[in-house]
């Protein structure tokens, strides 16, 4: 197999990608992808890890508007993983979300700058947010450190 080509083949399976680390957080999106082979992101090109190969993402590019990203990761039936500071301000972002039937993490606060500080918030919340792939969307949870709660955009 070519280095960076991810096709499956009888020796690498098809991974089953269940996660799309959005745009915003494109740092932890490539250190997650070098441990899981759930994991997409935009510009993703794709890759083998634990004898899964993974596709490239077929979100290219990195700034691609709510209303294309959103569409695109529900189809794949992706739980977005997003950082947005404040949510509830984002009006554009939730209708996507509600007219899409999107399911959607976003890590909030001000511990979500870094990558290691996303990357904190993710790991303390893991269990939770793997809880989420069995609920059916639309939905928007926002985590902190602390924290993961259901956000009632009403």
């Amino acid at each position: 197999m070519t280095a960076g080509r991810s096709w499956p083949t009888r020796t690498n399976p098809q991974a089953d990608v269940r996660y799309y680390i959005d745009a915003d957080i494109l740092g932890l999106g490539k250190l997650l992808v070098q441990i899981r082979n759930d994991v997409t992101y935009p510009g993703d090109p794709g890759g083998v890890l634990h004898k899964r190969g993974r596709q490239p993402c077929p979100i290219a590019s990195p700034p691609v508007p709510d209303t294309e990203r959103i569409p695109v990761a529900t189809a794949h039936h992706w739980l977005i993983i997003t950082r947005d500071a404040n949510i509830a301000v984002n009006r554009a972002e939730i209708a996507a979300v509600r007219d899409n039937a999107a399911r959607m993490v976003t890590l909030s606060g001000r511990d979500a700058i870094s990558t290691w500080n996303q990357l904190e918030i993710l790991m303390t919340q893991w269990r939770q947010i793997e809880s989420l792939l069995d609920q059916l969307g639309p939905f928007i949870y926002p985590a902190t450190r602390t924290s993961i709660r259901e956000f009632d955009p009403a």
